[in-house]
């Protein structure tokens, strides 16, 4: 495979509904889209960063610098025999996960298509449909929580992930919990909490949740493993591991007992399967976690969640969850009984709008060899 042109868009969507978490209130999601092209296919990949660095350092401003500057000049500069070849390519730029994963993405599904196979074939997925979950921003009021809550069970979702941060934690959930009875809950903090809350997070346990995600710091994996030796609930790690080889140290720390899998922050979907293996492994179930993507960026979610590791519904909700009108065609849809259909199409297997992409990027960059 040799590139020959990439283009980098910055874009930005409005939200159909503000979404909250610990780290504060979003609007509008802003972030880039890669197009990738051979002499015979165009690929796309979304680079799942935000304007600002709270969930993590990565923005818009610094993966379009490193795609710029470093990246997209490496891989136009000589052909590409297999995807995989882009992790040691870019292995020089430390760190940067989600830019790497952007450009990677779009290097996957030109791949596939190439072999003339869906996308998640290609990662050697088997699912031809994948169970999907939603997750639910921190709401000003509980009334207006469990009023999500009803709405998304009427719409068949299978797992319901809640926003919690110190103050708006345990009676939130125990409400959902009173009200929906033994439905699948699972609480994320988003590293809103450290080891003096132990007190709090082991009331947690009484509400029988699935797992609480990443309930300490950023970028710890040691006081997660004390924390979870004190907890009956599982521990998700989310924003600590940022490959195969943090996997490997938390698995070894005992410092929890899920993966959630984010493709941007694991560094591509090379990086994933790796993990999804190790956590196989390991035994620690898998599931698909959301940056609040475009079409193009669920399109992957889908792909990567037909590996057999994932067990457990992740958080890629249909276009319209997010979207009044995605960048994609045919949009995606969940089913009655919460369930997304797996593209059977070369690639991502949608169409990608490229009219609409152009005239909504505020900003666009293209490169050739």
């Amino acid at each position: 495979m040799q590139l020959r042109q990439v283009e980098i868009f910055a874009l930005r969507m409005r939200l159909r509904h503000p979404f909250e978490t610990s780290f504060g209130r979003e609007d509008d999601r802003e972030f880039l889209l890669v197009r990738a092209e051979t002499e015979d296919f165009v690929g796309w990949g979304e680079v799942t960063v935000s304007r600002d660095p709270f969930y993590s350092y990565e923005t818009v401003a610094t993966a379009q610098s490193v795609l710029h500057d470093y990246l997209v000049p490496w891989v136009l500069a000589r052909p590409i025999g297999h995807p995989d070849e882009l992790g040691p390519r870019f292995a020089q730029v430390r760190g940067h996960q989600m830019a790497k994963s952007g450009l990677e993405g779009a290097v996957w599904d030109i791949y596939a298509q190439e072999l003339g196979l869906p996308l998640s074939t290609a990662l050697g997925g088997t699912r031809q449909e994948i169970e999907v979950g939603i997750s639910i921003g921190i709401e000003p009021t509980a009334e207006l929580l469990l009023k999500q809550v009803e709405r998304f069970l009427g719409e068949g979702y299978r797992r319901f992930k809640i926003k919690i941060k110190p103050g708006v934690d345990y009676d939130r959930l125990k409400a959902v919990r009173k009200e929906f009875g033994a439905i699948p809950m699972m609480a994320d903090a988003n590293s809103a909490y450290t080891l003096d809350d132990l007190p709090l997070l082991q009331r947690l346990d009484d509400l029988d949740l699935m797992m609480i995600e990443q309930p300490l710091a950023y970028d710890d994996i040691i006081d997660h493993a004390t924390l979870q030796k004190q907890l009956r609930t599982p521990i998700c790690l989310d924003e600590s591991i940022h490959g195969p080889g943090d996997l490997r140290k938390a698995i070894a720390l005992g410092s929890g007992r899920i993966l959630n899998v984010k493709i941007g922050r694991l560094g591509g979907l090379s990086e994933s399967v790796q993990s999804h293996n190790l956590c196989q492994d390991a035994g620690w179930p898998v599931w698909c976690g959301g940056m609040l993507e475009s079409g193009v960026g669920r399109l992957h979610n889908v792909a990567i969640t037909t590996l057999p590791g994932f067990t457990l519904p992740g958080d890629t909700a249909a276009s319209s969850r997010y979207w009044q009108e995605d960048i994609i065609e045919p949009e995606v849809i969940v089913s009655p009984r919460g369930t997304i259909q797996v593209p059977d199409a070369p690639g991502l297997g949608h169409k990608v709008r490229e009219d609409m992409v152009r005239s909504m990027a505020h900003a666009h960059w293209a490169m050739r060899s």
